[in-house]
């Protein structure tokens, strides 16, 4: 498996090892030794299955309080996935990292809680894995515009298709601080 670190020093993306033939492939997706071994220590509580068209925009999500971390990975398709520093007082707060995921390239990307995330979708469709460090919880749910100019995002796609709740999220700028992770809170 090898590890790469990204701009912003928490989030990890991961290239597991997969062993191909004239068969096809296998490739070990989680075990906790090697993703400790990694430094990445989270004990992942639920996993989720999204399926989405070509264009589509997830995101950008956070959860607070009970901030989720994320490893999150395409089973099929190819996607544009995408991190924000969001933690109040963080000496990255409001940057943000993409990578472009696939069941090709069998990549991975570990979002830490404290983190905005969303995703786009390149290939005509994408089913899309994440094992998360909490629970979903729709009273602690949150988001930002997937556009938003202070953010800046790099993505993709024009006219993205958007849900109607990621279509009425606000700009980061204009979240109350108390709704905000802090910096050295959230693990």
């Amino acid at each position: 498996m090898n590890v790469i670190q990204t701009e912003l020093p928490e989030v990890v993306l991961i290239e597991p090892d997969v062993f191909g033939d004239s068969r096809g492939f296998f490739c070990e997706t989680f075990s906790v030794k090697r993703y400790v071994q990694a430094g990445i220590t989270a004990a992942f509580v639920q996993d989720n299955v999204s399926f989405s068209q070509k264009k589509v925009i997830r995101g950008l999500h956070y959860q607070h309080p009970n901030a989720q971390g994320k490893l999150v990975q395409v089973l099929s398709g190819t996607v544009y996935d995408v991190a924000v520093d969001i933690r109040r007082g963080s000496p990255f707060f409001g940057k943000w990292i993409g990578a472009k995921l696939s069941c090709r390239n069998h990549r991975q990307l570990y979002i830490p809680p404290g983190f905005a995330h969303g995703f786009c979708v390149l290939s005509q469709t994408a089913f899309f894995c994440y094992k998360c460090t909490e629970f979903y919880d729709p009273n602690c749910e949150g988001g930002i515009i997937w556009n938003d100019p202070d953010i800046n995002i790099q993505w993709p796609i024009e006219r993205p298709e958007l849900s109607k709740k990621d279509a009425a999220y606000g700009l980061l700028k204009d979240i109350p601080i108390e709704k905000l992770p802090c910096y050295g809170e959230v693990k």
